[in-house]
């Protein structure tokens, strides 16, 4: 069922990504892995992205054409049920 926020929604996935922006600004993936709290910190904005674009479902790709919609979704499952297995230079590549 589509969001019936879906500006609300678009909010939340612009203002998290520039939390991440902010959080990691200046740094590398050298200085990602090693900084603990950055990692802490951008984990969570990366699940308020994607429980947006989920709430979104398919208006997502109505409203911001062109972006991996599916993938963003599918980045929770991952964070919940493989985070043993995400790597610091795969947030980072996600991150970039």
């Amino acid at each position: 069922m589509p969001s019936e926020k879906p500006i609300r929604r678009l909010t939340d996935i612009v203002n998290n990504a520039q939390a991440i922006l902010l959080y990691t600004a200046g740094m590398d993936a050298a200085a990602f892995a090693e900084d603990r709290k950055t990692y802490d910190a951008v984990e969570p904005c990366l699940e308020r992205i994607r429980e947006a674009a989920a709430k979104l479902g398919d208006q997502a790709a109505i409203l911001v054409p062109g972006q991996p919609w599916h993938d963003i979704r599918a980045l929770g499952n991952r964070l919940r049920h493989e985070y043993d297995d995400i790597s610091h230079d795969r947030l980072w590549g996600i991150v970039l």
